[in-house]
């Protein structure tokens, strides 16, 4: 499937559109007023201190497992098979080495510590998401692991010089063994540039086993998709959802859930429990870094759900599935 052959993708606007239509598209007025916020943001002690960070090979290993190694990277482990999900072990988030977002946290495992990877997922272009210092060095370790991504994004990987890629529109499915990967609808947008907005698909992950389901949200705003995909593909076992980057809100809401969105993705979805991704690993936005699994945990006693159905957890924490 080519991407002008997409149902998402619409040809005569040249970009591939959210569910509803919407494309998430901003102003230049827009952008300016992000970039003055940003850079006057109030100072935030994590940006400079960090957060503490586990070593994985000292905790004690189990035949189903995640780890969050930091942002939206997770390492999940289910008997025998290890999935990557959104590999960035750079210092920046950015197309540059000597500005953007830079690393608070630094990665609690490496691409050299990684197990024999079966597959690695990735749901969109952005640099925090899809970095190729991190993919090229997994493909030169591992070259016999599959990469699966959204529409559009194998020529990205391919002219980087890895080879197995899958690319796969919404709904669309790959599967190695009896395990079956489907790409799913979620709401955000795409670039690398000023000139590839919306060029490239983005994309959530369902993994099933035989008796096991792992879903992986990537990046969104809250959307009625992850309804859909539970009605479609069943309730995951464990759902990975972003709880951070929200704030300004009028900028970020159709791109970014809060937590309390979050938490409403994890009962639409009916997921079994959940772990938090996408905060405490670059700043990004403007709220404080240590925000959001505060508000996690409000939220959950809000709605009188168990703490530990939607963990945010430590960096390289190791939690037994």
């Amino acid at each position: 499937m080519t991407v002008k052959t997409s149902p998402n993708f619409s040809v005569s606007k040249g970009h591939f559109e959210n569910t509803d239509g919407t494309a998430n598209e901003k102003s230049l007025f827009d952008l300016v007023g992000l970039a003055h916020a940003y850079f006057n943001r109030p100072d935030d002690p994590n940006e400079v201190s960090g957060f503490k960070v586990l070593d994985p090979n000292n905790q004690p290993d189990s035949a189903r497992q995640v780890i969050w190694i930091g942002q939206s990277t997770l390492l999940v482990s289910i008997d025998g098979m290890h999935i990557l999900t959104d590999p960035v072990f750079s210092d920046r988030a950015s197309p540059f080495s000597f500005a953007g977002p830079k690393r608070v946290v630094p990665p609690a495992l490496t691409a050299e510590q990684m197990p024999k990877l079966t597959a690695i997922l990735i749901s969109h272009n952005h640099y925090d998401h899809l970095d190729l210092p991190s993919l090229t060095e997994l493909a030169d370790r591992q070259p016999e692991t599959l990469f699966l991504v959204p529409l559009g994004l194998k020529s990205l990987l391919n002219n980087n010089g890895i080879i197995n890629v899958v690319e796969l529109d919404w709904w669309q499915e790959a599967r190695i063994g009896e395990v079956t990967f489907t790409a799913t609808p979620v709401r955000h947008w795409s670039s690398r540039s000023q000139f590839d907005r919306n060029k490239t698909l983005w994309a959530g992950w369902m993994v099933r086993w035989p008796d096991y389901s792992f879903y992986f949200a990537g990046d969104s705003g809250y959307t009625e998709d992850f309804a859909i995909t539970k009605q479609k593909l069943g309730a995951p076992d464990l759902a990975a959802l972003p709880i951070g980057a929200y704030a300004p809100r009028n900028f970020m809401k159709d791109s970014h859930m809060t937590p309390k969105e979050a938490v409403q993705a994890l009962e639409d979805m009916d997921a079994g429990q959940a772990v938090a991704v996408h905060w405490g690993t670059f700043k990004l936005t403007i709220e404080p870094l240590a925000e959001p699994p505060k508000r996690l945990q409000a939220e959950l006693k809000r709605r009188g759900l168990a703490p530990d159905r939607f963990l945010a957890l430590t960096h390289g924490q190791k939690l037994p599935l």
